[in-house]
């Protein structure tokens, strides 16, 4: 990705358009998020402190620097026009200042501009890592944890727990990604009360020609098989079976390898008219050492084109799109509990930021992979996304214009050296390590106060911080009931 992020922040920032921006211009054309503002109607009219362009920056910035406040942000990334005095600096942009300008733009040209964005780049790559001519893309959902807000709340809602609900609303998440190299083709967000087939819906018109979609068995679903097959050419499917589904078996195409028919059930033909009566589809059965035996359906029919052994292999890639997750909400997003923002609007927005600036580094992360001669996946994202924050915050400020692209050189090289060791096969199942918590949600309003009494001489009985000791529960009897007792 031949770009300097750091030095289009500035310059968008200050208003300039210098020949270096050109650069950036072939990855993130500038064009983009005007067609987005123009589209949603969000260009600013007048001269403000935090245009509608710079904005969309501001945003996006939110997502690669998680560990900054979003006022630093701003500051940093120079995104405040100039004072109209040189001797009054640079203008400031105060939090309230910040919260307006997001609340003015809105969500909708974010999402455009990512619409816009995966596109270009997810199409692109998808092609460029094809498996026997086809691009390997998975579907699946994920949710992310966001402020405990009454406004938040009412739009998202809470998952339920055996506790009652949980401490915090979720925000659910559907993405269509490339596998091979991790780029987001397409996300689709909505509360937790829509379920992930329901918020899919939207997902399944970017998928191209000639390409294969790898699924959780919980998209399994007839009309949804069906349509995937018949809505353009060649658009095939992967997808574990369940266990309760039956079939009848047409043709032996080789070891644990068959041609089955799947009778479509009555109540499922008549929600979609369209389904055939049975669908044709390839059952194959697999097991990996120390695991469980699985099948697999797909529409993948031709043995000789498509051979089984290979495409078992190719169905655990699915996993790809769990590290995806990872990589957002652990490295991007810096383990932190929830999102930043506590209204609905803005956290749509902060999403849709966090998307493209995924999808940048993840772009650049490819193009070093191609230098290296590996998949993207051999490159490592926590230090590539260390080394860009770096070159951001130091680097590109004080280098001069002319030598900007020799330090972009050096960066790449410096990817190039954290290079992951090949991937090792999951030798055991997936289990929890982690358990939850005993002890009660909090309510809202129910935050207990600590008072210090040694400080205040009304209490000894104090430890040496000078808090209350609270008593200890009493431990439960080892002793071995009597027949009395009993």
């Amino acid at each position: 990705m031949d770009m300097d992020l750091a030095q289009a922040f500035e310059e968008v920032g200050s208003g300039k358009r210098a020949a270096s921006f050109e650069v950036f211009a072939s990855s993130l054309d500038p064009q983009w998020i005007e067609q987005a503002l123009a589209t949603t109607g969000s260009a600013t009219v007048r001269r403000r402190k935090l245009p509608a362009e710079q904005v969309v920056w501001t945003v996006i910035g939110m997502g690669l620097f998680r560990d900054r406040s979003i006022q630093e942000v701003v500051h940093h990334l120079g995104l405040v026009l100039p004072a109209k005095t040189p001797l009054s600096g640079r203008a400031v942009a105060t939090s309230s200042a910040v919260v307006q300008a997001r609340d003015r733009l809105g969500a909708a040209p974010l999402e455009t501009l990512f619409e816009t964005t995966a596109t270009r780049w997810a199409t692109a790559s998808a092609d460029t890592h094809r498996w026997r001519g086809l691009a390997v893309y998975g579907v699946d959902g994920s949710s992310l944890r966001i402020p405990d807000t009454p406004e938040n709340e009412a739009a998202f809602g809470r998952p339920g727990s055996s506790r009652g609900v949980a401490g915090d609303p979720q925000l659910r998440m559907v993405a269509l990604m490339v596998l091979r190299s991790h780029l987001l083709a397409g996300l689709a967000l909505g509360p937790w009360s829509v379920g992930e087939t329901t918020l899919a819906e939207p997902l399944w018109t970017k998928l191209t020609d000639r390409s294969l979609v790898i699924l959780d068995r919980g998209f399994l679903s007839y009309g949804l098989l069906h349509r995937l097959t018949t809505s353009g050419a060649e658009r095939h499917w992967l997808i574990r079976a369940k266990a309760n589904l039956r079939w009848r078996t047409l043709q032996r195409l080789g070891p644990h390898d068959e041609l089955v028919e799947i009778t479509v059930p009555r109540q499922a033909r008549r929600a979609h008219p369209e389904l055939p009566e049975t669908l044709p589809v390839r059952a194959l059965r697999y097991q990996r050492k120390g695991f469980r035996p699985q099948t697999l359906l797909t529409s993948l029919l031709d043995p000789k084109a498509y051979p089984a052994a290979e495409i078992a292999e190719l169905y655990h890639e699915r996993w790809e799109l769990e590290l995806g997750f990872d990589e957002i909400k652990t490295h991007a997003l810096e383990r932190e509990e929830a999102m930043r923002s506590r209204a609905p609007e803005r956290l749509r927005q902060e999403v849709w930021g966090l998307a493209i600036a995924y999808n940048l580094v993840r772009l650049h992360m490819q193009e070093v992979a191609q230098r290296a001669s590996l998949p993207p996946s051999r490159i490592s994202f926590r230090h590539a996304l260390l080394l860009l924050r770096s070159f951001w915050q130091v680097t590109a400020w004080i280098a001069s214009p002319g030598n900007l692209p020799r330090r972009l050189e050096d960066l790449r090289r410096q990817l190039a050296l954290l290079v992951l060791p090949p991937r090792r096969p999951r030798r055991y199942p997936r289990a929890v390590k982690i358990k939850m918590s005993n002890y009660p949600r909090k309510r809202r309003g129910s935050r207990p106060v600590a008072v210090n009494y040694l400080a205040l001489g009304l209490d000894r009985d104090c430890d040496a911080t000078g808090f209350r000791r609270l008593p200890r529960a009493p431990r439960p009897s080892r002793r071995r009931a009597s027949p009395t007792d009993r």
